[in-house]
């Protein structure tokens, strides 16, 4: 009998594949692992890693002793990566044959890691799974193309395109905008039809050089999967074309920040209806528990949407983000946007990720939250008609250091995210944003140097 190992083994002789990237991601969404010769692969069937990479911060750090010591083995020990078959990737860019497998983690009992990302996301996948239910999304993401600058003082510029010019003013859907970096966008499609990925449209975004590409709807771990991959494909297109690509929640003072738009609806495994709508096309009661699931527990979990210090300065009135877990059909002043659709179609736009968002994390804490507004029966608002801006109200955190709390203290989030995890989460962005308190910003240079 031909096992999904054999077949990962004819897939990569097929391809003469000389190395493999094996690899997982970390809480950021950074991706960390090690990288072997095709034959050791094979051989050894995985890697270990030890699992205090889980608790690593963007900066390299990790958390607090206490804190550390209280989560992990005193002994440092290893984690047990197994390759996920169905998450195996060409890498283009690579001089040598190279394949890229996302793993999964596990403990030498055999079970699953809990500070894992990934497992985070099955765990969810798999609530709905045990109700019948099967949650399709589509993620938009936004970055911007940048100057290389070797100076993290420096403020990032808007490259130069074909012409030879920096792009200026507001050149939203602009066709020539986009055209101006083709060669760049055709080696990144190039590389994306060759990983599989299953993008849909490409897009000039309000900010200077700001794009955003669409991923066509599937499944959530596969397309969590690809935004990881994608991620990497598109910084490395940049930098063959001698530009940067970020995906910085707000890279730019005065420019709109960049998100990871999720559409999501959920869809009866036996049936293949969207449980959004009702027969005769209505929206059903579990749509709207889902919008109020997402209404009443976003603010609890925002950190997984919004992870960073640098997350919260795209959350500013007027700048194209949203400010509010409001709802509305058809309004990108909302939070919550319900684009017109049909019936087998009706989903929810959650437009409060940012693109700095891990992909796996913020994916799961979107479906969670509409799963328990499902399960309890979570009432939403009324939908907002017309601006909805200026209701920036208390609901979201408006800090990072805010929103930690309210994710710390709220038990319901807890009792499905589990209490290892939530500690974990928090105290590596705690321990981020002490780093961040640490540096002096130009702003405090500017205005208190020779003021005060």
């Amino acid at each position: 009998m031909t096992t999904k190992l054999d077949q990962l083994t004819s897939w990569l002789k097929e391809r003469k594949i000389t190395e493999v990237e094996c690899m997982i991601s970390d809480l950021t969404g950074i991706a960390r692992g090690k990288i072997s010769p095709t034959n050791k692969f094979l051989d050894e069937k995985g890697m270990r890693l030890p699992e205090s990479v889980l608790l690593q911060t963007v900066t390299g750090d990790y958390v607090e002793d206490d804190i550390y010591y209280e989560l992990l083995d005193p002994a440092d020990i290893d984690m047990f990566c197994r390759p996920d078959e169905s998450a195996v990737y060409l890498v283009p860019w690579a001089i040598e044959p190279t394949a890229m497998v996302i793993h999964d983690t596990f403990d030498k009992q055999g079970n699953p890691i809990e500070l894992s990302p990934r497992n985070l996301l099955k765990k969810v996948l798999k609530l709905y799974a045990d109700k019948g239910w099967k949650p399709i999304v589509a993620p938009e993401m936004e970055f911007y193309l940048t100057k290389r600058c070797d100076d993290p003082d420096f403020p990032l510029q808007a490259p130069l395109g074909r012409s030879g010019r920096p792009e200026t003013g507001r050149q939203s859907f602009s066709i020539d905008a986009a055209n101006e970096f083709d060669p760049l966008f055709e080696d990144m499609y190039d590389w994306c039809e060759m990983q599989d990925l299953d993008l849909d449209t490409l897009i000039h975004e309000e900010g200077p050089a700001q794009m955003e590409i669409n991923f066509r709807h599937g499944d959530a771990l596969e397309l969590a999967d690809q935004i990881l991959v994608f991620k990497r494909t598109m910084r490395e297109a940049a930098l063959k074309h001698n530009v940067a690509a970020t995906f910085m929640a707000k890279p730019i003072t005065d420019e709109p920040g960049s998100a990871m738009h999720l559409h999501q609806s959920v869809i009866d495994i036996k049936t293949g209806k969207n449980i959004f709508s009702n027969d005769d096309g209505s929206m059903s009661e579990l749509f709207l528990h889902h919008i109020g699931g997402l209404q009443k527990y976003i603010p609890e979990v925002l950190p997984l949407f919004a992870p960073n210090v640098n997350s919260f300065r795209r959350f500013l009135p007027d700048t194209s983000a949203p400010v509010n877990v409001e709802w509305g059909e058809e309004n990108r002043t909302v939070g919550l946007r319900v684009p017109d659709a049909g019936p087998q179609n009706r989903r929810v736009e959650n437009r409060l990720a940012g693109a700095d968002a891990n992909p796996y994390l913020a994916i799961a804490a979107s479906l969670l939250c509409g799963y328990i507004g499902m399960v309890e029966g979570v009432k939403p608002s009324a939908p907002v008609k017309g601006r909805g801006y200026e209701r920036r109200n208390l609901r979201l955190p408006l800090t990072i250091e805010a929103a930690l709390e309210r994710m710390e203290a709220c038990r319901d989030i807890a009792k499905y995210l589990g209490d290892k995890f939530v500690t974990a989460y928090v105290a590596v962005k705690r321990a981020e944003h002490e780093n961040f308190k640490r540096v002096i910003s130009s702003w405090e240079r500017e205005f208190l140097l020779l003021s005060v």
